[in-house]
């Protein structure tokens, strides 16, 4: 056992994001400053699970500049010791072989969830670990406030966006080459419509802006086609679609399973995982412009893995340091069980309890607020179908529709109207 009155150790746990080391960075400054030792976990919780002392003494001296640097020197694990009971007492049994007073980790919901659970086992077995929470996401999902991004995001929008930029190029450039652009963030939109709102994407699509629990794959493939079609009669026949993943879920599980090639768990639910979302997308909406006669290119493409271990900007290096100050800070104020953020320009808990979600007893989801003037500016820079075209005689005359049929085909888009039918899908075909 490590002989020091006030241990911290540090947990990283599930995927990467810019600024963690930033955070690292942070703890183990200000720690130290106090006669704290600092030890650094490696591999998340999967180790320490195993009853593994795995880790690293941090002192200032040794972590001078990894506050500039991507991915994370501790690495990581999604391995989550809440899933069984043992593993939760390897885990409180090893942090206290070495000493461990306190516990800082640095992650998603998962995380979190796991850290309260290793401070109230600890509790259980009539030992003490104080913990605190650094939520970390590029997803940008965590129930934070509106308007206070989790660290990381930011940086991973801001390269996101150079690659839509320069996918709107190639496709500019080349001329009859639309991108699909699928961008990570679980069920929720953020940074797709980060990405395409920063760089002017020609359309982005966001789980958020559909308020029915499932849709048509046909809706999705609706929204793009208009946008392909609007931009074909302006001369543009071109342009980068940015969709986030989360729409995925949103699709009727039937539409899915008509295509015959998507593999299903023991249950019978759909492995989104498993779809090629962006390839389904690609033949189906090529189907529809072929009706069209508009010839053109599309290259699905996804976007996500290559933002989270760039080295961070300016804002999430001081952003992740901040946190990780005022996480110790908050320890040594002698308080536990909290996620910290900083809420103009302070330090402010939020305790676990209070960002559950009552139903599933997980961590609240953020979604993206459509009613948020960011949404709103980045939907009027858009290239899509709007209400008002239903009555454009061009448009109708593009599609290759009477105004009449063109107005019945496209209202459901808008809530008014019937969702067309498979049925009155293949008599258009025939025309």
């Amino acid at each position: 056992m490590i002989g020091i009155k006030n241990v911290v150790a540090i947990v990283c746990g599930g995927g990467p994001a810019p600024g963690i080391n930033s955070v690292i960075s942070g703890i183990t400054n200000e720690a130290t400053r106090h006669g704290w030792d600092v030890l650094g976990i490696y591999d998340g919780f999967s180790r320490l699970a195993r009853g593994e002392k795995n880790y690293v003494r941090l002192e200032p001296k040794n972590i001078s500049r990894i506050h500039l640097t991507g991915g994370c020197i501790l690495k990581m694990s999604r391995f989550n010791p809440t899933k069984k009971e043992s593993d939760l007492r390897t885990v409180v049994e090893t942090l206290t072989e070495l000493g461990v007073t306190h516990l800082v980790t640095i992650g998603g919901d998962d995380t979190a969830y796991s850290s309260s659970a290793v401070s109230d086992y600890a509790r259980k077995m009539g030992r003490t670990i104080n913990v605190v929470h650094v939520p970390k996401t590029i997803d940008n999902d965590l129930p934070l406030p509106e308007g206070i991004p989790t660290f990381g995001f930011e940086t991973a929008r801001a390269f996101g966006t150079e690659e839509v930029e320069n996918l709107m190029e190639d496709a500019r450039t080349t001329n009859n080459r639309w991108y699909f652009t699928i961008a990570m963030g679980r069920t929720a939109g953020h940074l797709a419509l980060g990405m395409g709102r920063s760089a002017g994407a020609a359309l982005t699509i966001i789980p958020e802006e559909f308020p029915q629990e499932k849709i048509p794959l046909q809706q999705v493939v609706d929204i793009i086609t208009g946008s392909i079609v609007k931009r074909y009669l302006t001369g543009k026949n071109y342009g980068v679609a940015v969709i986030a993943e989360g729409v995925i879920e949103k699709i009727a599980p039937e539409d899915f399973k008509k295509l015959g090639n998507v593999v299903t768990d023991e249950h019978g639910h759909i492995r989104y995982s498993e779809l090629d979302f962006g390839e389904i997308l690609k033949q189906a909406v090529l189907a529809e412009v072929k009706k069209l006669g508009i010839k053109v290119s599309i290259i699905d493409k996804e976007i996500g893995y290559e933002l989270r271990c760039t080295a961070p900007i300016a804002y999430d290096i001081d952003y992740a340091r901040s946190l990780g100050y005022s996480a110790v800070q908050f320890l040594m104020s002698g308080d536990s069980s909290a996620l910290i953020t900083i809420q103009d320009n302070k330090a402010v808990p939020m305790r676990f309890e209070d960002i559950k979600d009552p139903v599933t007893g997980k961590t609240k989801v953020r979604k993206v607020n459509i009613d948020s003037i960011h949404y709103k500016i980045a939907r009027g820079l858009m290239m899509r179908l709007e209400e008002g075209d239903l009555d454009d005689p061009g448009l109708a005359n593009a599609y290759r529709m009477t105004q009449e049929e063109f107005h019945k085909r496209y209202a459901y888009l808008f809530g008014k109207g019937e969702v067309p039918k498979e049925k009155e899908e293949k008599k258009e075909e025939k025309k």
